[in-house]
């Protein structure tokens, strides 16, 4: 081949593979996001669970929880808690467990796809 084909054939290997190894590294980007907002979820979560058994105060729990996930990069809007048991803060007795989960909505980088609801969850035992 003469160099002008060569140079041509390049450019449409070029054409041909280039959005393929885009969409790999954006799916690449989008996974290590998704799992690094998973990871802090279910570290915030243990942190919120861990302040409930020991104080046995849900709104100290929730705040514990907020600012444990704020600290590690998540917006702070997203966030829906609940935990169990759900009755009066005085069934945290000791030896039961108590449970947060907290959810959370992911946007994604590229907006290709939805947004998605993400959970961490913390269980632990009353009383410390």
């Amino acid at each position: 081949m003469k160099n002008g084909q060569e140079r041509g054939a390049v450019a449409v290997e070029m054409a041909l593979l280039l959005p393929v190894l885009v969409l790999l590294l954006l799916g690449i980007m989008e996974f290590g996001r998704a799992y690094n907002a998973q990871v802090t979820l279910t570290n915030a979560a243990r942190e919120g669970v861990r302040v409930m058994a020991i104080t046995n105060v849900r709104s100290d729990a929730r705040t514990a929880a907020k600012n444990a996930a704020t600290d590690l990069g998540l917006a702070d809007s997203n966030f829906t808690f609940t935990t169990s048991p759900t009755t009066s803060p005085a069934t945290c007795a000791a030896g039961r467990q108590v449970t947060m989960t907290i959810s959370y909505t992911l946007s994604t980088l590229t907006g290709i796809a939805g947004p998605f609801t993400m959970t961490g969850k913390g269980v632990m035992q009353c009383g410390g």
